[in-house]
């Protein structure tokens, strides 16, 4: 009688310990994909923000290397209302 009582008890022991064991496998799966996840979008949004800053660094060098209209010298905006 002593034994059943024991070896059933070690019978829930064990398997209230598996079970333990089954959930911190699968909270520590489940914190593995949060954790990709995270650095998944992470280096997507380096990338977008790196993207963005190169082509307002574009944007920036093309407004630089337009040409702009001169506005002529006093002198030639007279001459040009003279005639």
């Amino acid at each position: 009688m002593l034994n059943t009582t024991r070896s059933k008890a070690e019978e829930k022991f064990h398997k209230a310990k598996h079970q333990e064991t089954q959930a911190l496998k699968e909270r520590e799966k489940a914190e593995k994909a949060v954790n990709e996840k995270t650095a998944r979008l992470r280096a997507l949004r380096l990338a977008k923000e790196a993207a963005d800053k190169e082509a307002a660094e574009i944007a920036a060098a093309d407004v630089k290397k337009s040409p702009k209209k001169k506005a002529k010298p006093a002198a030639a905006k007279a001459q040009d209302a003279s005639d």
